[in-house]
């Protein structure tokens, strides 16, 4: 959490801004519903977010093929100092991924793999 709030800084991004960012080029395009949903903020602070972050041209919004009535936010890009921000990082992150056997790795993935899905969960539950 303290590298992402040094990142969003270093970046000039809020940390839900760069969150949001992050959530939006992981998972694609989505509807301010759903992006409101992923960062479990309201529909006004997340009409702002989505303001900024268009505003910065991070995102577009766009309308639903679907349902003219609706809009779709989708990345238009990060910013361009976010790689060389992260950078340092991952390759501390990679060297320390690079001393355990495919083994481990398979565990390592599995165990976040699913913790993942039980924080979701769990966040679900907490909204609910």
């Amino acid at each position: 959490m303290f590298h992402g709030h040094a990142s969003a800084r270093a970046c000039e991004l809020g940390a839900t801004d760069l969150y949001a960012l992050n959530i939006l080029q992981l998972t694609g395009a989505m509807t301010p519903g759903e992006l409101a949903t992923r960062t479990g903020l309201t529909t006004g602070p997340t009409t702002r977010l989505i303001d900024r972050l268009e505003q910065a041209g991070y995102v577009h919004r766009v309308p639903d093929p679907g349902d003219r009535r609706k809009v779709i936010v989708e990345p238009a890009g990060g910013p361009a100092d976010l790689d060389r921000i992260m950078t340092p990082a991952r390759q501390r992150i990679g060297a320390i991924l690079a001393g355990y056997s495919p083994e481990q790795l398979d565990v390592l993935f599995d165990y976040f793999a699913r913790a993942t899905e039980a924080y979701q969960e769990a966040a679900e539950q907490l909204r609910g």
